[in-house]
């Protein structure tokens, strides 16, 4: 393990937690339902510790830790959180796993966010004691490289697993495949879908096939008649976590860096381009930028303000709130710069991993490998994750189940999860840093200031030399 100074190490894990999500903290998502929370993301739900939470930690009860010791031969412990989301998922493969293991037990430990995991990690990295720890930890894909680079000795691979690792989409297994070892059995898809609003397409003049396939100059042509027509956005983001540059990015099989540590702004043509299109489509009015979570999922989408949603696949129950859109929503791929092709791109998502505390290593891996892995539990257990928490798979076989095959009536008996899944095969492995929320935020920065104006390569140069300070700054 590295050794680091304990303010050090506590200081770098609060940073992490702190930086805002997919969604908005507690404050921001309250005033949905229960049916809305379940359509965070883990990404999303990763992020509901916000820096206030994390302030009053000394004020509130200890999160819930794991007693390994008492364990049986047949149980283990999982650090997990969003009861309406993947808690469920994990109930459906402790069942799948009983079939073979009548006796098994899978002890979920709910965690109140993503924070509370990181930094019971961080602690016992710290310490030098990872008896504090369970069998299995729930840890979001975008941080996990850090955490394995920092604290080496906290995690054990899972390479002798059993896992067909083909199965799994290529991409979301990147973010757990570090030293060439596979350390993650993934949990969500993260698949980037656009929804659009046919009905609202039609009204204009189009077609879904219209929107496939096409360059994100014809979709800024459609999406401005469409605003001129009909007054709806045909996109939106929460602007305070603007994900759309590393989706649009990706979708080029591009990424904002050339290595962890290297940022690939200044030069970047795809890069600029992408800026222009979104700072266009905000300015025409067909693409708005909300000032939060709530803004975003409550007022633009919910509110019916747009008539086409980008992002992660977890964003469907947000979209299916509104009842009175039933039927009148389809999903596609993403536009590309230069069109003439579909685009693909992912967008937030966890895993689980093994920890060094694990005292049944082998009962560890076999239950992931039958049931997220791709075995014989993971049909079961994804129906199930499915059917009771929204959740998707990325395992391509267990994508393949009646289940998934059916079509969703919402989305006009488009068979949308399966749809997704193949989707996800699809999604190219781009190089991925510890420091992606450091540069969203400073890319978020950009846009507001180029819509405002700016120039664009002036906006580009600041954005990099800042990144650079900040990683410079932490690497001392």
């Amino acid at each position: 393990m590295k050794r680091k100074a304990l303010s050090m190490v506590l200081a770098s894990a609060m940073t992490l937690s702190m930086i805002t999500g997919c969604g908005g903290n507690k404050a921001d998502t309250a005033t949905t339902n229960d049916a809305t929370d379940a359509t965070q993301s883990t990404e999303t739900t990763e992020q509901t510790e916000s820096t206030d939470a994390t302030a009053e930690t000394t004020e509130e009860a200890a999160a819930p830790t794991a007693d390994v010791a008492s364990e049986g031969e047949h149980e283990l412990s999982v650090y997990a959180w969003d009861e309406n989301f993947n808690i469920p998922a994990l109930r459906a493969a402790e069942k799948a796993y009983q079939t073979v293991d009548p006796e098994f037990k899978l002890n979920i430990i709910t965690q109140s966010g993503s924070t509370d995991v990181e930094q019971a990690v961080t602690l016992a990295a710290a310490a030098g004691d990872f008896s504090t720890l369970p069998d299995i930890v729930l840890f979001q894909d975008h941080y996990i490289q850090k955490f394995v680079a920092d604290y080496p000795d906290a995690w054990v691979d899972i390479d002798d697993a059993g896992i067909d690792w083909s199965n799994l989409g290529a991409e979301k297994i990147s973010y757990s495949t570090i030293g060439g070892k596979h350390y993650g059995a993934p949990v969500d898809n993260g698949t980037a879908i656009f929804a659009y609003r046919t009905d609202i397409l039609e009204e204009c003049g189009y077609s879904l096939a219209d929107v496939t396939g096409i360059s994100w100059d014809r979709w800024l042509e459609i999406a401005k008649d469409v605003h001129d027509k009909t007054g709806k956005a045909l996109l939106s983001m929460d602007h305070s976590g603007d994900d759309l540059p590393y989706m649009m990015l990706q979708a080029e099989g591009e990424s904002q860096w050339t290595d962890n540590t290297t940022p690939n702004l200044v030069g970047n043509e795809k890069f600029k381009k992408i800026i222009e299109v979104i700072v266009q489509g905000a300015n025409d009015g067909s693409i708005i930028l909300a000032n939060s979570w709530s803004e975003y999922t409550d007022q633009t989408i919910q509110g019916d303000q747009v008539a086409g949603v980008m992002n992660g696949n977890w964003i469907i129950p947000t979209i299916e709130q509104v009842a009175d859109n039933s039927g009148k929503w389809a999903i596609t791929t993403l536009p590309t710069i230069d069109g003439g092709k579909e685009g693909y791109a992912a967008n937030g998502g966890s895993s689980l991993y093994v920890t060094a505390n694990c005292t049944k290593p082998e009962l560890a891996k076999a239950f992931l490998a039958y049931t997220f892995g791709g075995g014989d539990g993971a049909i079961a257990t994804y129906d199930a994750a499915l059917t009771d928490g929204g959740v998707i798979t990325t395992c391509i076989s267990a994508g393949k189940s009646e289940v998934y095959s059916k079509g969703v009536d919402y989305f006009n008996g488009q068979a949308i999860y399966a749809d997704i899944v193949e989707m996800g095969a699809n999604v190219p492995v781009i190089q991925q840093s510890d420091f992606h929320y450091n540069l969203r935020t400073l890319v978020n920065t950009l846009i507001t200031n180029v819509q405002n104006g700016n120039d664009i390569d002036s906006e580009i140069q600041a954005a990099q030399e800042q990144l650079e300070f900040e990683i410079a700054g932490s690497q001392n």
